[in-house]
């Protein structure tokens, strides 16, 4: 379980420390990547970057949650944020931005009013 503002939400997928995977990534839910991936990531749903990760995508989710070291370009229909491990390299647009004590964000940030970035295409 996870838990996301007052919400908890089951993870779907885990990709553990110690794994690496390169290719497309598509999921509905919640997905908790710990270990190396590296392409497209396509989700209606949660992305769980834990400490142990490290990604090079674009991303396109709903939410982000951010422990690991992400690098790519980044849409994300609803909230974004950043934990203090965590580490977000390169172009992000959002609808809610949080980076926490600790936390880095290098790049471009392009927030919505409102909270909602527009849908992907």
């Amino acid at each position: 379980m996870l838990t996301k503002g007052k919400k908890e939400v089951d993870i779907k997928a885990f990709l553990g420390e110690g794994t690496e995977f390169e290719g497309k990534l598509i999921f509905t839910g919640a997905v908790r990547l710990d270990g190396r991936f590296k392409g497209e990531i396509l989700g209606k749903g949660t992305l769980v970057v834990g400490q142990g990760g490290r990604i090079e995508a674009d991303i396109q989710v709903d939410s982000l949650m951010v422990g690991g070291d992400v690098r790519g370009t980044v849409e994300v229909r609803e909230r974004t944020e950043i934990d203090s491990t965590g580490r977000l390299t390169g172009n992000i647009k959002t609808g809610i931005f949080i980076v926490h004590e600790g936390g880095l964000f290098e790049g471009n940030c392009q927030m919505v009013k409102g909270g909602t970035a527009p849908k992907a295409e």
